[in-house]
């Protein structure tokens, strides 16, 4: 799960600086759905991007997981 944070100004407020939050599937380290997402922005957006924060976590990390030897049946 990737998650981006985008501090923007929109043009005609722009000493007001506004924040999109957006969670997606992505994949790390080279995200091509944010960059297209952002590529798009700037194309057709009016509003000037100030930064973009990434978190990133993936579905399944290794602690996550355990190996069960014995498994039981429910009915």
């Amino acid at each position: 799960m990737t998650s981006a944070e985008v501090l923007y100004r929109m043009p005609d407020h722009p000493t007001l600086l506004q924040t999109f939050f957006w969670q997606f599937e992505d994949l790390a380290p080279d995200y091509p759905r944010l960059k297209r997402f952002l590529d798009h922005w700037e194309r057709e957006i009016e509003a000037i991007i100030h930064s973009v924060r990434v978190m990133h976590q993936g579905l399944i990390s290794p602690k996550e997981i355990r190996i069960v030897k014995d498994g039981g049946q429910l009915h």
